[in-house]
């Protein structure tokens, strides 16, 4: 099994940023696909972003140009840069691996003025 600890979401302002940071344990992170779900209350978790082990990107139609994800193999961590936040936006975010589907505890984002 794999410990996923994500970490970075708060209260942000609409038009604002943040970036989310999702810690892996294990020593094989570098072959995983990752990926970021979010969950708002009373809807289904969705995909938001997933990266591959060779660093192909996906993006659900709703971040896309407002959304990168990235990974940093030597620091076991992949990471959601958040732009141009929107109310919508509001969820808690999981991170996701696909070796053992393994999923985070998640991080709350609220995007309100």
């Amino acid at each position: 099994q794999v410990q996923l600890v994500e970490s970075g979401g708060g209260l942000v302002q609409p038009g604002g940023s943040l970036r989310l940071s999702c810690a892996a344990s294990g020593s094989i992170f570098s072959l995983y696909t990752m990926g970021w779900y979010r969950q708002a209350p009373g809807k289904e978790r969705e995909l938001v972003a997933s990266i591959t082990r060779r660093g192909s990107t996906n993006y659900a139609d709703s971040v896309k140009g407002r959304f990168t994800i990235s990974r940093d193999n030597a620091k076991n961590t992949v990471y959601l840069q958040m732009n141009s936040l929107k109310p919508e936006d509001t969820a808690d975010y999981y991170c996701w691996e696909n070796f053992y589907d393994s999923w985070g505890r998640g991080t709350q984002v609220t995007v309100s003025s």
